[in-house]
């Protein structure tokens, strides 16, 4: 970014920096294991920060794993022994995360779960599992042995196997995402800027009439200005991943939270983030792994969203129907 340029906001946030001028009003709060950041601007009511919020708590309390009341764990209870109904989120959202599952061949896996809580990234037990481990892990992990019965809003879903783990962290923030973006819209808000996490979403015009700004974060240092600033008109999502964002270190090796589901370790493919432009914040969400794992060729033949990509050694590959600029 050009550090002439005159910024009257700068919002920080994981794996992505975003610039905007004349926030007037904004609210913060912790759900969906993060921090849910919303700014409506001059429509930002009191009644409408409460809708908000009120549905991000009611989709947070369907899908938190900490949550033993939540439907996920009420799913993953049950794994191997009856299949549960589910509301209607849930079903969106999994019928979503499956058929991501199949087109990217397994590389997105809602089943993650036990290959996640054995490595324990970003807990206070985070540690190399012994092969041994991995191994037994893995037969849990499989999207095909999700049987998933779809009945108008409502389904039953059946984890076939003992043990087997729903994970949905990889996709509810985004649908979350869209959810919000159906009350704007309702609510006829000229503009508002989202942000679950890092998932960024634009909503409406700037009143100077240009695009909204979207940097990505430098994988090396986050206080760095970004490589990449994208230039996005309201209604797009941009949501990164990447191996700065949770990991630890043990012996001098740096081991990071995007876990490949077939090999059971993290991802080693000389990337250090993954970023996808979407209308669907659900799509990038999920997307926004799945390119990170099949890295920027095998992405680009399977996939239509635009991605950016950073690799290890700061090159950037980016989708030609991206409006964007390298610093």
């Amino acid at each position: 970014m050009n550090k002439t340029a005159r910024v009257c906001l700068s919002l920080v946030f994981l794996g992505l920096a975003l610039f905007s001028c004349r926030q007037r009003k904004a609210v913060t709060t912790q759900l969906l294991g993060t921090f849910c950041t919303v700014n409506l601007y001059e429509d930002g009511s009191d009644r409408l920060y409460q809708l908000i919020f009120d549905r991000l708590t009611e989709i947070d309390n369907e899908f938190n794993l900490n949550n033993p009341d939540s439907e996920l764990n009420r799913i993953n209870g049950a794994a191997g022994k009856t299949p549960v109904e589910v509301c209607a989120d849930v079903t969106a959202v999994l019928e979503a995360a499956l058929n991501y599952a199949e087109k990217s061949d397994g590389a997105f896996d809602p089943t993650i779960g036990p290959l996640v809580h054995l490595w324990g990234i970003n807990t206070s037990s985070a540690r190399v599992p012994s092969q041994e481990e991995i191994d037994k892990a893995l037969l849990l992990v499989d999207w095909k042995n999700v049987e998933f019965k779809k009945n108008g809003n409502t389904s039953t879903v059946l984890l076939k196997e003992s043990g087997m783990i729903l994970d949905l962290g990889g996709i509810a923030k985004g649908f979350a995402a869209d959810e919000i973006c159906s009350i704007l819209k309702k609510e006829k808000v000229k503009r508002a800027l989202i942000d679950l996490g890092g998932n960024i979403l634009v909503w409406g015009n700037k009143p100077d009439g240009t695009a909204w700004k979207v940097g990505i974060k430098n994988p090396y240092d986050q206080a760095l200005d970004p490589p990449v600033l994208l230039r996005v008109q309201g209604g797009t999502s941009v949501v990164t991943s990447g191996v700065y964002e949770r990991y630890f270190e043990q012996d001098g090796i740096l081991y990071h939270h995007i876990l490949n589901p077939k090999t059971g370790y993290p991802v080693q493919n000389g990337l250090l983030s993954s970023t996808v432009v979407s209308t669907s914040s659900m799509a990038a969400d999920a997307l926004s792994t799945t390119s990170f794992l099949l890295g920027p060729e095998v992405y680009e033949k399977v996939f239509d969203e635009a991605a950016v990509f950073i690799k290890s050694d700061m090159t950037v590959q980016a989708s030609p129907t991206l409006d964007y600029d390298l610093n």
